[in-house]
């Protein structure tokens, strides 16, 4: 290098060439997909629930081999999966912790390789030489064990372990208030969802990898920190591939746009905001180009048809009628222009029921460490949005309800399987009010390994099943009935929101208590949930940082942080 001369920072990419992905049962998710995200570029995947986006990133970091088709890439890889840091799902569901993970299992998970491997043997040589220690420090077994921890200690070292620490010290401090050392061992279910992403986004963002696969980075972040994340997309230098159902995320940081739609993707070169005009356009290319060839068939098929007719008593029409045919034949072997995706037609059907005017009653409730006592009486129809940053106490607001308020005299439908939550004071629900909770984190552990049919048919803990022809009905207003043999934890993100939506449409709720509904819904999805929500006949209360979707609610309390608990006349965003 030549003195004086500028030293770039290295560039990652990735480079997909012709991938296509078959699922199981023989169906072709997507086919001949191919796009390129480098030079420091922000790519966003858009597209409807369960049209493989989660399946493409899983292949570009490797989970998946491609079936046909070659992915490449340059530089150092960082992977958030969409379920990060959440309990209750396996890998096929994007995440791999379990109910007792640390946050230091949390972030080896998000270290490169090197840093990763040597953290976990060093875990194992510490473990190891606890154990031997209990039993006698002169042992041979405890001598052995000291030099296996001295040599992890060293690879901890040489692999680049103490400048990893520093850098989970700087977010601990960021994220938490508090140093690493305080920090490491906790669990990661005493965070909030929040805060969970909030960590391995600042891993990732500030951490070495060169390319970085985020999947809904933007779920579970208060509407101040999504602001903070636009920001730290746009300042990265990094090649980041991600999707995203947040509209105004998108707006304010993708670059371009590869959409995944209609068994393959195409690429918009332009922004989101363009986005949508440039889908129309397409759309209505291919509607003129699939009448034109089907305009020429049918002159071709005419043409051919009137020689056959005249070769029939002239025989000298023969060799005109065979020539006829031949281009006939080509025509229909080079195949028609394939037409624009079908829009998907969801339709939900939450049908609630009458009850007590009084729906929920709470007086002076105080949730441990996390709220002051609040008042909050909601009549019958009532329509609330439950605003705040995270870690202020919604989630558990929601679930104290669910377990049918401080006395727990009524089950909720998904079986009461809530926690409880430390409070004092009183939640109290109405006559006839039963409650159903969607959680933020899809957590159902008794539908994992089950089909979406076997949960509909045989039913599950608080429903009787039905046949299999109505399971497959009410999958199809889901637009799910494709997926009605494959197991749940195997669904896309937003597939398994939709079906849960459907299980509290046949649940008989009349009170729904939803944590983040929209997170994982692509956007006919959120629409077919709002337009539900409008028609169910009793109340609704939703956790939510959808600054969209918190316009069709009338009603609105605020956890704030400092521990108070308003009710305002619209939504507040920023909490400070």
């Amino acid at each position: 290098m030549r003195p004086g001369q500028a030293v770039l920072p290295p560039v990652g990419y990735v480079d997909v060439a012709n991938v296509t992905h078959t699922l199981p049962d023989g169906r072709v998710l997507f086919a001949d997909v191919s796009f390129r995200v480098g030079e420091g570029q922000r790519v966003a995947l858009v597209g409807p629930n369960g049209a493989g986006k989660t399946t493409l990133l899983r292949m570009v970091a490797g989970d998946l081999a491609a079936q046909s088709g070659v992915i490449s890439r340059s530089g150092g890889l960082g992977v958030m999966r969409q379920f990060i840091g959440m309990v209750g799902h396996g890998k096929a569901a994007g995440g791999a912790l379990g109910e007792d993970t640390t946050l230091s299992e949390l972030a080896l998970s998000l270290a490169p390789p090197l840093v990763r491997d040597a953290g976990a043997k060093l875990a194992k040589a510490e473990a190891e030489l606890a154990r031997t220690e209990a039993r006698g420090r002169l042992s041979t077994a405890a001598q052995q064990a000291q030099m296996k921890y001295a040599e992890a200690l060293s690879l901890w070292g040489e692999s680049g372990g103490y400048e990893a620490e520093v850098l989970f010290d700087t977010v601990s401090v960021l994220v938490l208030d508090l140093s690493w050392d305080r920090t490491r061992d906790r669990p990661v279910r005493t965070l909030s969802g929040g805060q969970q992403k909030r960590f391995a986004l600042e891993l990732l963002l500030r951490g070495p990898e060169e390319v970085l696969l985020l999947d809904e980075p933007d779920n579970f972040l208060d509407v101040p920190a999504k602001r903070w994340l636009e920001r730290r997309l746009c300042e990265s230098e990094k090649s980041v591939l991600y999707v995203s159902h947040d509209r105004e995320l998108l707006n304010q940081t993708a670059q371009r746009v590869v959409a995944v739609e209609g068994a393959s993707a195409w690429i918009h070169p332009g922004g989101f905001a363009s986005w949508h005009d440039a889908r129309y356009a397409r759309h209505e290319k291919m509607e003129e180009d699939r009448r034109r060839w089907d305009e020429e068939h049918e002159k071709l098929r005419q043409q051919m048809l009137m020689y056959k007719q005249k070769a029939a008593y002239n025989s000298d029409m023969a060799s005109r009628y065979q020539s006829a045919m031949t281009r006939l034949r080509k025509f229909e072997e080079a195949g028609a222009p394939p037409l624009p995706p079908k829009d998907q037609e969801i339709k939900v059907r939450l049908t609630g029921g009458r009850t007590g005017k009084r729906a929920v009653m709470c007086e002076q409730l105080e949730l441990e460490n996390l709220t002051f006592p609040f008042d909050l009486e909601l009549w019958y129809g009532d329509r609330l949005a439950v605003l705040g940053a995270n870690g202020t106490g919604k989630s558990h607001f929601l679930r104290l309800l669910a377990r049918g308020g401080t006395d727990g005299a009524t089950t909720s439908v998904d079986g009461g399987r809530h926690a409880p939550v430390a409070h004092n004071g009183v939640a109290r629900l109405g006559a006839r009010v039963l409650p159903g909770h969607f959680s933020q984190t899809h957590d159902r552990p008794e539908l994992v390994g089950r089909t979406l049919v076997d949960v509909l048919w045989r039913g599950d803990d608080h429903r009787s099943g039905m046949d299999r022809h109505a399971a497959m009905r009410s999958l199809d207003r889901y637009e799910l009935a494709k997926q009605g043999d494959q197991k749940f934890d195997t669904l896309s993100g937003g597939q398994q929101a939709r079906f849960l939506v459907l299980l509290l449409e046949l649940s008989g709720a009349t009170l729904l208590l939803l944590d983040e509904p929209t997170d994982n819904l692509d956007l006919a999805s959120a629409e077919a949930l709002q337009e539900g929500l409008a028609k169910f006949e009793g109340t609704v209360v939703a956790v939510t940082h959808d600054r969209w979707f918190a316009k069709s609610f009338d009603r609105f309390i605020v956890f704030r942080g400092d521990n108070e608990v308003v009710e305002t006349p619209e939504p507040v965003w920023d909490v400070r």
